[in-house]
C-alpha cells in the first residue's frame, strides 16, 4: 500500500462458517480522499465486502489493508479498537446500543477512542452530538431511547455516530433506503462535506444507481468479484 492508498486488498476470499466463497477479489485499490458508490444485486457481496474492509469480519485468505494497517494481523479487540479510531460505518441494520439514547449512540464512537475524541479539539462532545444531529433533522430525538425512534429515525442517529468527528473511513451500507427524498438530500450534502472537509474516504453502498452520478468512482461489485460472476454463470 501507497502513502495515497485508503483501501488495498490483494487476493482476499471470504467465506462464512460451512458456507460457499462470497468473495474472491484479486485486487482492489481505493486512493484516500476519494468517494466510491459500490454497486451491484443482493447476494454479490456488497456487505461482506464492507465488513472486511471495517474489520468486522476477517478475511478468510489474502490481505485487507486500510489506511496502511493490515487487518488481517490484528486481534477481533484490536479491529474493533481500530474501527472506533479511523472508521465511521452505517451499519445496514443500524447496529444502535438500544438502551442508550440517541445522544449516547452518536456519542459512543468519542467515548470509546481518545483519538477519535480528540478530533473534536475544544469543541465539548455534547456540543458535537448537538452539531451533527441537527443536520440530520434529530436534535429533538436526542433524549430518546434507540427503541422508541422510528426505523428512519434510527437510521439517521447510525449516521449521526458514524460522522462524529471526522473519521479517515466512512463506510456506508444502503444509509438512505428509510429516508424520504427531502431528508436523503439533506443527509447526503452533509454526509458529502463531512467527508470533504476531513480529507476522508467515502464507500456507499446502494441499489439506487441514480445516485451514482454524485460520486468519484463507481464499483461494479460482480465484474471485480470472481465469486459472484462464478455464481451468476
Amino acid at each position: 500500500m501507497t502513502a495515497g492508498e485508503a483501501v488495498a486488498c490483494t487476493d482476499v476470499r471470504f467465506a462464512y462458517p460451512g458456507g460457499p466463497l462470497v468473495l474472491d477479489i484479486p485486487s482492489l485499490v481505493v486512493a484516500r480522499g476519494r468517494t466510491v458508490f459500490v454497486h451491484g444485486p443482493s447476494g454479490c457481496g456488497k456487505t461482506t465486502l464492507l465488513g472486511l474492509l471495517a474489520g468486522v469480519l476477517r478475511a478468510t485468505a489474502g490481505t485487507v489493508r486500510v489506511l496502511g494497517t493490515d487487518l488481517g494481523t490484528l486481534s477481533g479487540a484490536r479491529r474493533d479498537a481500530f474501527r472506533a479510531a479511523h472508521v465511521g460505518y452505517v451499519f445496514q441494520q443500524f447496529n444502535l446500543i438500544p438502551y442508550l439514547s440517541a445522544a449516547d449512540n452518536i456519542a459512543l464512537p468519542c467515548r470509546l477512542d481518545a483519538a477519535r475524541r480528540a478530533r473534536l479539539g475544544a469543541v465539548p462532545l455534547d456540543a458535537a452530538v448537538r452539531d451533527v444531529a441537527a443536520r440530520l433533522d434529530i436534535a429533538d430525538l436526542l433524549d430518546r431511547p434507540a427503541t422508541a425512534l422510528s426505523v428512519g429515525q434510527q437510521q439517521r442517529v447510525a449516521a449521526a455516530r458514524a460522522l462524529i468527528a471526522a473519521p479517515e473511513l466512512v463506510i456506508c451500507d444502503e444509509p438512505t433506503s428509510s429516508l424520504d427524498a427531502d431528508r436523503r438530500e439533506g443527509f447526503l450534502r452533509l454526509l458529502f462535506a463531512s467527508v470533504r472537509d476531513a480529507g476522508a474516504t467515502l464507500l456507499f453502498v446502494s441499489h439506487d444507481p441514480a445516485l451514482a452520478p454524485l460520486f468519484d468512482e463507481r464499483l461494479e461489485l460482480p465484474a471485480l468479484n470472481r465469486a459472484a460472476r462464478r455464481d451468476a454463470a
